[in-house]
């Protein structure tokens, strides 16, 4: 057996990338937090609308508009950013695996640091028994299902009207909102998050994110899989352990699960030279393989690329005008307006 001699640095590349999208996710929020606290007391604020990134926080109105660009092949004008964001994570997911989830989504972050904290409390994180853990995995589908359901039945007019009205309009501070005013059924539910991530390592993205679901199924065309090389492999199952989604790494040549997210953590974890890692499709022997340096880099380009487009075109922004946002933001809460999915909507 040949053992390895490299070190491999793709999960202190990967925390980075994690860290720097948690920080740049915090301050995004601390400044939307601070403006809608100035609008709400009536004070004189120096930008006239929020930043647009919180629009990552709102991947239904993503979704909707996507459906809007698809039947109009036009970008949308109310929330474009989260058009752009979904967009990007989309092309991440088909390219690259699903890494949004492991790379840069502040839940995931949360929940895998979450998983940490209960490994060193307890020496280990519990797993779910494979016969409920599979029916619980379709929970996250199942909430996608609903979402693509309740937007199918909605033609672009009607999700022009919807992103146009009031509810529309500040649909982030109502999100905002929801987190500021927590009621007591919201904090038990929380909570009771926070404390199975704890025990069962990424519970939330494992069962219950129906953006996660949706970026697995990009996930499922991607030119990248795990691959183990079975003779240089030696049956540790070292991978298996360390997964994140409880693949059966050891067991499979080629992981082609849509759970998989892309972490590296199985490679980055295996003694055998040669035995897993990174690769395009089997067009040539040896397959082609991808460094970790290359994922990083890709899901950097593909980030900073499709944002940077939508800021210099003009189309990253809603534009709304301050008035409106005046106007709405203080009464937010009482926004009211037919939801997605709802007979109105779809007149």
């Amino acid at each position: 057996m040949l053992r390895r001699t490299d070190k491999d640095y793709s999960q202190i590349v990967r925390r980075s990338y994690q860290t720097a999208f948690l920080a740049m996710n915090v301050w995004l929020g601390a400044i939307f937090y601070f403006w809608v606290r100035g609008l709400e007391l009536g004070a004189a604020i120096s930008e006239a609308a929020p930043p647009s990134g919180i629009e990552g926080w709102l991947p239904i109105a993503g979704m909707m508009n996507l459906k809007y660009f698809l039947l109009t092949w036009r970008v949308p004008a109310i929330h474009p950013a989260a058009f752009f964001l979904l967009v990007t994570f989309l092309a991440i997911s088909f390219l690259f695996r699903k890494a949004f989830c492991s790379w840069l989504c502040p839940i995931g972050t949360v929940s895998e640091y979450l998983g940490l904290f209960g490994k060193k409390l307890f020496g280990r994180n519990f797993r779910i028994w494979r016969w409920m853990d599979l029916p619980l995995r379709g929970l996250k589908y199942f909430l996608l299902g609903f979402f693509v359901w309740a937007i199918s039945s909605m033609s672009a007019a009607a999700i022009a009207g919807f992103m146009g009205s009031d509810y529309g309009v500040v649909a982030g501070v109502k999100m905002l909102n929801f987190f500021r005013f927590l009621g007591e059924t919201g904090l038990i539910v929380l909570g009771i998050l926070v404390l199975a991530s704890i025990f069962v390592q990424n519970f939330w993205c494992r069962y219950l994110c129906p953006y996660g679901a949706l970026l697995g199924f990009a996930s499922l065309v991607s030119p990248l899989r795990i691959r183990r090389e079975p003779e240089p492999c030696i049956d540790c199952a070292r991978c298996a352990k360390v997964c994140p989604s409880n693949l059966p790494v050891d067991k499979l040549v080629t992981i082609k699960s849509a759970e998989c997210t892309g972490c590296l953590q199985c490679v980055a974890i295996c003694p055998a030279e040669g035995a897993l890692h990174l690769a395009l499709p089997k067009i040539s022997k040896p397959p082609q393989r991808v460094s970790y340096w290359a994922l990083a880099a890709g899901v950097a380009v593909l980030f900073f690329g499709i944002v940077g487009f939508a800021k210099v075109s003009g189309l990253w922004d809603s534009h709304i005008p301050a008035a409106v946002y005046r106007q709405l933001v203080p009464h937010a809460s009482t926004a009211r307006h037919p939801m997605p999915g709802d007979p109105e909507m779809s007149r």
